[in-house]
């Protein structure tokens, strides 16, 4: 990849003035100074774009180190082979018409790639605008760039073409410098990972901001993710789709509580990836982790020319969970000797709009400010100008300030986070500023206090100590079972938590009105009855449930008119019998769902169940594998935790009990097999001395 992306030459195939696409790629290899020769290859023009044009790839002196195709669709295959016969190794696939357009494009492409992978070559596209390197100034890509290009330390990898004009215009307008851009087009065989495992090893990339319109592949991306955290470099994602339903598992509760969209927060969050929901935090959030170390702690101090911005940082600031909190007695007692007697020394700090008198006044506060014992770092509102050309006489009173700020923020023993107003893009005297300090700028006060609790976040993940899989892993159970197509009654799948040691209600399976008596008798009354069938997994919706039933005689009524009633309305459904349980005394009942989910495999959903499920849809989603200390995390994430801790004088729950059995299920889930589709159970009756399973529904897939 480092030299795919270092290319000595350049060919473009397909060059012609009457294409917008080569006039742009052409533009910008010249604009920004590609320093080796770009052959441009068109069999029917001499000279093209002002220069000599070869009519095929055997006309040019040289090996061609990279080759921009730009012909057409049914045009690709051949000019990649003859230029495989002649050495080029490397490819970029501008050109559209692939598996994008269906069936007939798809095969194309698969062409492509089998071609490619026999002959060992590298392929970015088909249908990708190509890249930009930010860092060494190298720029095969089919749109428009306007110069200059600041190099930096964010790398962008983006699934949208589209999208990049954007992007570059945000980062120019912030002065946030760039490692390298790529489009990815159709990543037939480049992908996202690969060039996100290309940026972990770039010194010049300290942060990675993804645009994301799926998830192609998921242990690859598990894969980079781990790696990105060893190294201490954030990966910041924005993933389209967040509106989309999933229907995955009509069967059970879990699948229509759960879409893709939670799913993928929850992946992404186990991960260490930041997530973000529009381009402007992508590009804030992944700059602030680019320029900056990890932060240490969430206590802010803030210092402004503002009052209003101080309630403004304030209300944003207990909204991301930052703490604001109040200065040391010393630092108060410093800052009455620097601010003007009318102003107030406190957290957050206003320094007034003394500041037109005194332009030294914010600087000398934030000197103090930043040597609090009560504060982990301190953001630092500077206000710029508007679009003023800079003048010589606006830069001698501007720059010693700035350089004075650099000073004090590479002396600061915190963390220093300087920040703007609003979104606006950086005046030019800032511009100014940023290439003569390196300072960096997060963009505005609402992206900006955002981002700062994004990654605050991350800094809490990349400092956290890694728990050691090895020896909280529960062994696999060995279980005795056959997996089958669709789903199993409640009596069949209660066996495969019986050997799996999961704590369940008590149970017996009866055929007749004689056994069901006896098993009344032999659990003890009262009661409840449930019929069980394999296609009838919700049994109420059917009358197939009765409960608190007190006497044998309601139980041998109760039997009868359930087995009537449910024949009556499927007379076709095969009834293996009605399970009789012992009813259990009220307590806090909780669904435990697991679902496959097609990209990240099995999902674990956690929240209040019975009748509460649906009404308050009070869940907390994972990925499985978990381990027992992130199941508590997610018990705690709950907006009914507290009844978990005993609210209102109820008695607590033993959580780690409750973990460990949650933990369990989910071993159990696992050593199911590639087959399962759902295991849920729903309730999970949990008191202060039983947690049992009251019912459980088990599915499978083919």
């Amino acid at each position: 990849m480092y030299r795919f992306f270092r290319p000595r030459n350049i060919a473009l195939i397909g060059a012609t003035d009457s294409s917008r696409w080569s006039i742009y790629t052409f533009d910008n290899l010249r604009n920004f100074g590609f320093s080796g020769p770009v052959y441009l290859i068109n069999p029917n023009r001499e000279i093209v774009h002002g220069q000599r044009a070869f009519r095929s790839l055997r006309d040019v002196p040289e090996v061609v180190g990279l080759a921009f195709v730009m012909v057409s669709t049914a045009r690709v295959l051949p000019i990649v082979q003859e230029a495989a016969e002649l050495g080029t190794t490397r490819f970029v696939v501008l050109t559209s018409g692939f598996s994008e357009t269906g069936d007939t494009g798809a095969q194309l492409e698969q062409d492509l790639l089998d071609y490619a992978r026999a002959h060992s070559l590298t392929i970015l596209g088909p249908n990708g605008n190509g890249f930009i390197n930010i860092t060494d100034q190298i720029t095969p890509y089919g749109l428009p760039i306007t110069p200059p290009l600041k190099a930096g330390p964010v790398g962008v990898v983006l699934q949208s073409g589209a999208l990049t004009s954007a992007v570059l215009a945000f980062a120019q307008g912030h002065a946030i410098g760039l490692s390298l851009l790529v489009a990815m087009g159709n990543e037939s065989m480049i992908s996202v990972t690969d060039v996100v495992d290309y940026l972990l090893d770039d010194e010049s990339t300290r942060s990675i901001a993804l645009f994301l319109e799926s998830v192609r592949h998921p242990s690859e991306l598990r894969r980079v993710a781990e790696k990105a955290r060893a190294l201490g470099k954030a990966i910041v994602a924005l993933k389209i789709g967040r509106s989309e339903a999933s229907s995955r598992s009509a069967l059970a509760h879990t699948g229509a509580l759960v879409g893709n969209d939670a799913i993928n927060a929850a992946a992404f969050r186990q991960l260490g990836i930041i997530r973000v929901s529009s381009l402007e935090d992508l590009l804030t959030t992944a700059a602030l982790a680019g320029y900056s170390q990890p932060l240490p702690g969430r206590r802010m101090g803030v210092v402004t020319p503002s009052g209003g911005a101080c309630d403004i940082i304030s209300d944003l600031a207990e909204e991301v969970g930052l703490q604001v909190p109040e200065f040391a007695s010393t630092t108060i007692e410093q800052l009455q000797s620097v601010l003007p007697p009318f102003s107030t020394s406190h957290n957050p700090l206003d320094v007034t709009g003394y500041v037109v008198v005194d332009a030294t006044l914010q600087q000398r506060a934030l000197e103090v400010v930043v040597n609090d014992p009560n504060i982990d770092f301190v953001l630092n509102l500077t206000t710029v100008e508007g679009g003023r050309e800079p003048t010589p006489e606006t830069l001698a009173t501007t720059l010693p300030l700035y350089d004075n700020l650099t000073r004090i923020i590479r002396a600061a023993p915190c963390p220093v986070i300087l920040t703007t107003n609003t979104c606006m893009d950086l005046p030019a005297t800032t511009r100014v500023v940023v290439e003569r300090t390196g300072l960096h700028f997060i963009a505005g006060l609402e992206h900006g206090v955002r981002a700062l609790g994004r990654f605050l976040w991350w800094s809490e993940q990349f400092q956290a100590p890694q728990e050691n899989a090895a020896q909280v892993r529960t062994p696999l159970p060995s279980l005795t079972f056959e997996p089958t197509s669709g789903t199993w009654s409640e009596a069949r799948a209660r066996s495969l938590l019986q050997q799996a040691s999961i704590p369940l209600v008590p149970g017996q399976l009866a055929t007749t009105v004689e056994a069901a008596v006896s098993a009344a008798r032999t659990l003890g009354l009262p009661v409840a009855l449930k019929i069980q069938s394999p296609v009838l997994p919700h049994k109420s919706d059917i009358g197939g449930v009765a409960l608190n039933l007190r006497t044998e005689e309601e139980v041998s009524t109760a039997f009868g008119a359930m087995l009537k009633r449910v024949q009556d309305q499927a007379p076709e459904v095969e009834i293996e019998g009605i399970l009789v349980t012992p009813m259990r005394p009220r307590g806090l009942e909780l669904l435990v769902g697991i679902v496959r989910d097609p990209i990240w495999g099995l999902v674990l959903t956690l929240g209040l169940g019975g009748v509460w499920t649906e009404v308050l849809n009070d869940t907390a989603v994972r990925v499985l594998p978990v381990q027992p200390s992130e199941i508590l995390t997610m018990l705690d994430e709950l907006r009914g935790a507290a009844l978990l801790r005993g609210a209102r004088g109820q008695e607590a729950v033993d959580l780690p009990q409750l973990g460990q059995v949650i933990h369990r299920i989910c071993t159990l889930a696992l050593a199911l097999g590639p087959h399962l589709s759902a295991l849920e159970i729903n309730p999970l009756l949990v008191q202060a001395g039983l947690i049992e399973a009251l019912d459980v529904l088990i599915s499978w897939q083919e």
